[in-house]
């Protein structure tokens, strides 16, 4: 079974950054499409970022020019660099990825900006 550890979660002023990491296991990751999603209180799960094996890149509109995902296929690592965080960015954070089975998400990461 598929399993997704994330990590590097916080509390950071507005303005500021933090960088996650996912472990993925059990999975073919170069050759898996990867993404972060995150649930903020009262909202529905989305997908804010996703990287192919071939490492192009897609971003929500709410992240774009502001979030970088990127991949360590030799570690079976993902990351997201968040710069220029604002209050609204506060969320729990997870690593997904879609196998036979469906979507599939990590335990989750707590991210709070402060204002």
């Amino acid at each position: 079974q598929v399993q997704l550890v994330e990590s590097g979660g916080g509390l950071v002023q507005a303005g500021g950054s933090l960088r996650l990491s996912c472990t993925a296991s059990r999975i073919n990751f170069s050759f898996t499409t990867m993404g972060w999603g995150r649930q903020a209180p009262g909202k529905q799960r989305e997908v804010v970022a996703t990287i192919t094996s071939g490492s192009s890149t897609n971003y929500a509109r709410s992240v774009k020019d502001r979030f970088t995902i990127s991949r360590e296929n030799a570690k079976n690592r993902l990351y997201l660099q968040m710069d220029s965080l604002k209050p609204e960015d506060t969320a729990v954070y997870y690593c997904t990825t879609i196998t036979n089975t469906g979507r599939i998400w990590g335990q989750g990461t707590q991210v709070t900006v402060s204002s």
